[in-house]
């Protein structure tokens, strides 16, 4: 099949023809639920980390390409500027040692990647936000060399009419002016899929809604950017500022921006899709030949290709996803929430939570979101951006509901905690595996600390001892590689 790129201006009528199409690939998703069409469950599971390319000081290298045609693996790829690139895992069954198996592909693979990294002079730093990364990184000359990236920057910054302004206030202030996208490459994160049935979407969805609060409040792993130390996960507000297609006028009157995490629990997969098509502009106008209704009509299956191609430039915290693998179409909740790092242990500590609680509660007989407002799950999402560990979330409580103020750590080892290690169980993962990635997030919560408190103590000791402030964030950022390649989880590090 062909494709016809809508480049340049991408006027009226190229606008109404590309809205056609997504119509069109609305109604043949709906046509495809309705016929049942959709794979059987296999409970398989994704996973993909976004990395960081830097020198033996900590500092970022500009050089993917070298790096990736040393690596030659199709597991590895290009992300948006020259010091990224991503990992993307095989699928695999929810069940059994399979965390453990991950935990092997992992460190071999990246092990295997910082080699060849090596020999360009570079390495390999697993975190949320690249702490030595400075303003005159983050320029368009540094983003990936490919058509999609050029495109999308010039799509986003056309949209806005003006430049980029990146504006957080945390434990310092940050205020910055940006004539590209490039600041979206600081966030590099980790992305968890789960294969689902049409009938287990929305259950699923709002239960990964629900708890990307305390996912953050775990995980938190990006407390710094050019210099200054902001909110604990800083990544997720710098993310949505630096793909903000929305002039000031537009904000104010209410436009939903591209990253965002939502205004509603869901009944269905196809209200999100619709939102997308309803709402939001498109940002790589790439029309397809396909006639997705006719495909239906002659018995295929269609790829729907603007449709997923639109979706992929809405950047919601847990995205839909449409694939036809083999013939045969599969939807999938993706988690974006998590940063990268830090060690392959944590990642996949972060993941068994995150699978086992959104089994249990997509399951559970009386469903938490009847229980809490979707206002409180986004306001528990941005408290455990600024606070991460130590925030404080509101959740529904005691046999009415009531909606009550809890420490975010003792939300999860009191409550979510113990849901799953149930779903887990529902998973049938093994209890060694279940135990021992879940004692991680314990021992976090316990011990109040994460990759983010780490960086912090470990910058303040080393500016107490008279470092200059970026010489202690390099001096950081090599200490975090090392442990980092050693593998013991973050709660373990010692603040030297």
């Amino acid at each position: 099949m062909g494709e016809k790129v809508v480049a340049g201006a991408f006027d009226l009528a190229d606008r109404r023809m590309y809205r056609r199409k997504l119509q069109q690939c609305l109604l043949g998703l709906e046509r495809l639920l309705d016929e049942k069409r959709f794979d059987r469950p296999r409970n398989l599971m994704g996973l993909e980390i976004e990395l960081n390319l830097a020198d033996s000081a900590g500092l970022p290298r500009m050089m993917n390409e070298e790096v990736l045609e040393r690596i030659a693996s199709q597991d590895f790829q290009t992300e948006l500027a020259q010091f990224n690139i991503e990992v993307n895992i095989a699928p695999h069954r929810l069940s059994g040692r399979v965390l453990d198996r991950l935990s092997e592909e992992l460190r071999t693979g990246l092990g295997y990647a910082d080699r060849m990294a090596g020999e360009v002079g570079a390495h390999i730093v697993m975190v949320g936000i690249l702490p030595t990364l400075e303003a005159q990184d983050l320029v368009s000359a540094n983003l990936s060399r490919a058509d999609r990236y050029t495109l999308l920057n010039d799509r986003i910054l056309a949209m806005r009419g003006e430049d980029i302004t990146v504006d957080i206030d945390g434990v310092e202030h940050l205020v910055y002016t940006s004539g590209s996208i490039a600041p979206e490459a600081a966030c590099t994160s980790t992305q968890l899929h789960l294969q689902v049935t049409p009938g287990r979407f929305a259950a699923v969805w709002n239960a990964a809604q629900a708890i990307s609060g305390p996912q953050i409040a775990a995980a938190a792993n990006s407390p710094f950017l050019f210099g200054r130390e902001l909110w604990r996960e800083t990544r997720p507000l710098l993310f949505q500022q630096a793909t903000d297609t929305r002039p000031q006028e537009l904000r104010t009157q209410g436009v939903r921006p591209l990253t965002w995490f939502g205004e509603r629990w869901i009944d269905s997969v196809t209200d999100l899709f619709a939102e997308n098509v309803r709402y939001y502009p498109s940002l790589l106008p790439i029309c397809d030949d396909e006639d997705p209704l006719r495909v239906l009509d002659d018995g295929g299956v269609p790829q729907l290709r603007e449709l997923t191609l639109h979706n992929g430039t809405i950047y919601r915290w847990n995205r839909p996803v449409y694939e036809v693998v083999d013939g045969v179409p599969h939807l999938r909740v993706e988690n974006r929430v998590l940063p990268a790092g830090p060690t392959v242990t944590d990642v996949l500590a972060n993941a068994a939570f995150y699978y086992g609680v959104v089994r249990s509660l997509a399951e559970a007989s009386r469903p938490l979101w009847h229980r809490l407002p979707f206002d409180a799950a986004a306001a528990n999402f941005d408290a455990a951006c600024r606070d991460g560990v130590n925030a404080t979330l509101h959740w529904p409580r005691g046999r009415g509901g009531t909606l009550t103020e809890v420490a975010a750590a003792d939300l999860i080892r009191e409550e979510l905690l113990p849901l799953a290690h149930a779903g887990l169980d529902a998973w049938g993962i093994d209890p060694v595996d279940r135990d021992h990635y879940l004692g991680v997030i314990e021992q976090r919560c316990r011990r109040r600390t994460n990759g983010a408190e780490w960086q912090a103590a470990t910058f303040h000791r080393l500016v107490e001892r008279g470092l200059d402030r970026r010489v202690a964030l390099a001096s950081m950022t090599q200490r975090y590689r090392d442990l980092m390649e050693a593998g013991e989880p973050v709660h373990t590090w010692p603040v030297d």
